[in-house]
């Protein structure tokens, strides 16, 4: 194996915005298209680190386009060093903070770093971190809105069908808990015992809704119950992760390790879920994977995942990554899924590549 040293020379992001197969209908939010921001590294040495961002609103992307171009600028002629890149890129938006877009473009950044080291080194970015390619157990995020209950578990079938999932997320949070109750056991008697089944509130209730409406769903076998209210209402989260069964399941908000560990310290929630975006990209889940690991609570994933499925290789507690496959329109070779687990192609780095004519034809200008 031969390292080469990298000098970055500049970076290169373009906005694009994709139409959703399945619309997402939340307690939050309709959204019908979805913005990526495409992160090309490029290097003295003609490797190209590639990475996206997925920051959920269009507009956002007006601003992260020149964050990362300023960053690009910041470590211009210096070598490709993810971890040391990630704490002067942090320290360099110290005085407008840590959180927010800040890390969302350290996070774009980082990702592309990794995978041009990863390219540099011609190994996967698994086995970069020391790890083997293979399978993740992953489970369908694709759909499973707030629609009708008979729709819905219509949409169950199918989904569990695309590539053998063994579980699905489906998402809570309508008008009516007995609506919501319906939609629940319409799924289960879709799916049948043999797939796991998780909800997902999308930060929608009230603490004291949430009370109610999750003490009713205790006894359904889920697999466990994912941010029934707003992501910071850490308190809240520590009084129903204590009166529920049910596992409660934080942390695609967590900005940066030490969010995680105020979580988990708290007594939070029983599982989590760092989002790539959030966490600080491959360098942030490194440092943060081990906390959860020295506390004994599963990882799972949030988006993102081809970069997910190599540190899950990688990750004590890996538990289950979310597979969606919104970016797949802009990419050559979309990872595959068989049997409900996602495999890491035997490829240098992450495996991305983009498919230039798809992206100009979605590019936003």
């Amino acid at each position: 194996m031969t390292l080469h040293h990298l000098t970055m020379t500049g970076i290169e992001a373009r906005p694009v915005l994709l139409e959703l197969q399945r619309p997402i209908v939340a307690r939050i939010a309709t959204i019908t298209h979805w913005p990526l921001v495409l992160i090309d590294l490029h290097t003295a040495e003609g490797v190209t680190g590639r990475s996206y961002l997925e920051p959920y609103l269009p507009k956002s992307m007006r601003y992260l386009v020149p964050a990362l171009h300023d960053l690009g600028e910041l470590f211009k002629g210096r070598r490709v060093a993810p971890g040391e890149m990630f704490d002067a890129a942090r320290k360099s938006l110290h005085f407008v903070g840590y959180e927010g877009l800040s890390m969302i473009a350290v996070a774009g950044l980082d990702m592309a770093a990794w995978d041009a080291l990863a390219k540099a080194a011609n190994l996967p970015l698994c086995v970069l971190l020391g790890g083997t390619t293979g399978p993740v157990p992953a489970y369908n995020s694709n759909g499973l809105w707030l629609k009708d209950p008979t729709e819905v578990a219509a949409e169950a079938i199918e989904l569990r069908a695309e590539g053998g999932f063994k579980a699905l997320k489906l998402r809570l949070g309508r008008d009516s808990i007995a609506d919501d109750l319906a939609t629940v056991q319409a799924v289960q008697e879709a799916l049948g015992p043999d797939v796991d089944l998780m909800v997902d509130f999308n930060q929608g209730l009230s603490l004291a809704e949430a009370l109610r409406r999750c003490h009713r769903i205790d006894d359904l076998g889920l697999a466990w119950i994912e941010e029934p209210i707003i992501y910071d209402n850490l308190a809240g989260y520590v009084r129903l992760a204590a009166e529920l069964k049910t596992p409660i399941q934080i942390g695609e908000n967590f900005y940066g390790p030490r969010e995680l560990y105020k979580a988990l310290q708290m007594g939070a929630c029983d599982l989590v879920m760092p989002d790539f975006m959030r966490i600080g990209g491959v360098t942030g889940w490194l440092r943060s994977a081990p906390i959860a690991a020295a506390a004994g609570i599963p990882v799972s994933t949030h988006l993102y995942p081809e970069v997910a499925a190599h540190v899950m290789r990688v990750t004590e507690g890996a538990h289950w990554l979310e597979w969606q496959n919104w970016a797949d329109p802009i990419l050559q070779r979309p990872f595959e899924i068989i049997n409900g687990e996602l495999h890491v192609p035997d490829v240098p780095g992450v495996g991305i590549d983009w498919d230039e004519k798809a992206v100009s034809a979605h590019l936003v200008h």
